[in-house]
């Protein structure tokens, strides 16, 4: 009787456990996912090389982590929209045409060209400190003003063309290391730039958040591999032969970088 006790108990123990481990298993991503990805270049991949002929200007690459998860994971389809240069009135205007009431999966990196990220580092590269330090300080001013609502603009019209998909926000890196020795720019414009990114990562998860979305912040996952690192580079630094790529992730950062982060956050 004591041997029957102890087994009873032993396999109900066993059966708790099993379900407290399927409980705080991860939800894992369905073969059935209808997958589109919107967004500007750190969506579609520029830097990652490996362009598809479709894309034309809007350079979407093969080692974007849109086209990442859609190798490992395989859903049931995918389609990339993104496009290098997009703002929020692009994805707007011309990507959310591609969700339907069957999508049940969006990614979307979206707002640094709404602040002029290009604009900026080319001042920076070009004009010295002052007014490098002038140029991030407008483009927070801008950033703190309009991007909320250009960001819910966006939220919205994914909600209202894809009112099933869970939808990940994917953020921005931060460009540089500090506290190293880097040629370049002066530490000072480097943190400047850095801090214009956290703000506007702050604002699009607070944004999202509010949206009932996932954010995906890759910001942790780039400290080492960043601009003035001492680790392997993630992210272009400034390329007179090709500016495109310029301060963008390379397929290294693409698939080190951006892809795990969204993996984790897609399930």
């Amino acid at each position: 009787m004591r041997r029957s006790r102890l087994a009873t108990l032993a396999l109900t123990l066993a059966a708790s456990v099993g379900v407290t481990l399927s409980l705080a298993a991860p939800v894992q991503a369905a073969p059935s996912d209808r997958y589109v990805a919107l967004g500007d270049s750190y969506a579609s991949g520029v830097g990652a090389d490996s362009y598809t002929s479709e894309s034309g200007n809007c350079l979407r690459s093969t080692n974007a982590y849109p086209a990442l998860y859609n190798t490992n994971i395989k859903p049931a389809s995918y389609r990339s929209v993104a496009c290098s240069g997009a703002t929020t009135a692009d994805v707007i205007n011309s990507q959310l045409s591609a969700l339907s009431s069957t999508t049940t999966l969006v990614s979307v990196t979206v707002g640094g060209n709404d602040v002029g990220f290009a604009n900026i580092m080319s001042t920076c590269v070009l004009q010295g400190e002052t007014q490098c330090v002038a140029a991030v300080q407008s483009a927070m001013n801008v950033a703190s003003t309009a991007m909320p609502g250009r960001l819910a603009n966006v939220y919205n019209g994914i909600k209202s063309r894809a009112p099933s998909a869970r939808v990940v926000v994917v953020g921005y890196p931060v460009f540089y290391q500090l506290g190293t020795t880097c040629v370049g720019l002066s530490a000072t414009s480097r943190a400047k730039i850095n801090e214009g990114i956290n703000l506007l990562d702050d604002i699009t998860r607070t944004a999202a958040v509010s949206a009932g979305f996932t954010f995906a912040d890759v910001r942790s996952i780039f400290v080492g591999h960043q601009l003035c690192s001492y680790g392997t580079k993630w992210l272009h630094a400034l390329n007179v032969l090709s500016l495109s790529k310029s301060y963008h992730p390379t397929a290294a950062g693409q698939s080190g970088g951006y892809y795990p982060v969204f993996r984790a956050a897609a399930g």
